[in-house]
């Protein structure tokens, strides 16, 4: 199938779909034409992709664990560096969490501090 069509089955953009095959998460052949074809599995890839990084998981992350990827879920299967990403990934997300909660509460410290050397209004 073409890359429109792709896109068409998928609801992916097809710079997306361009940019998931630069990275090295899809595969095409090329046409007689030069133009890309993809394999009715690229349906199924496509899908993966988009839940993994629904996930919050990189492409970088997404390649290296596509060894480990099967079926729509996707299900991942137990594989050695299956759990060391997933792992870092939500280390790495639990850190962002702290730093964004403290940001917050320095944001409403800031607004409440303003608040009471504000003049009121009469």
């Amino acid at each position: 199938m073409l890359i429109g069509e792709l896109s068409r089955r998928t609801g992916v953009r097809t710079h997306q779909l361009r940019y998931y095959e630069a990275q090295g998460l899809l595969e095409s052949g090329r046409g007689a034409n030069g133009y890309r074809e993809y394999g009715d599995d690229a349906v199924l890839t496509v899908a993966q992709i988009r839940k993994l990084l629904e996930a919050g998981l990189s492409t970088e992350e997404i390649g290296f664990l596509q060894p480990c990827v099967t079926g729509t879920a996707p299900d991942l299967e137990p594989c050695p560096e299956l759990l060391d990403t997933l792992r870092a990934r939500l280390k790495g997300l639990g850190e962002q969490i702290d730093t964004l909660t403290r940001s917050r509460q320095t944001l409403h410290d800031y607004i409440d501090a303003a608040e009471r050397t504000a003049p009121r209004s009469r």
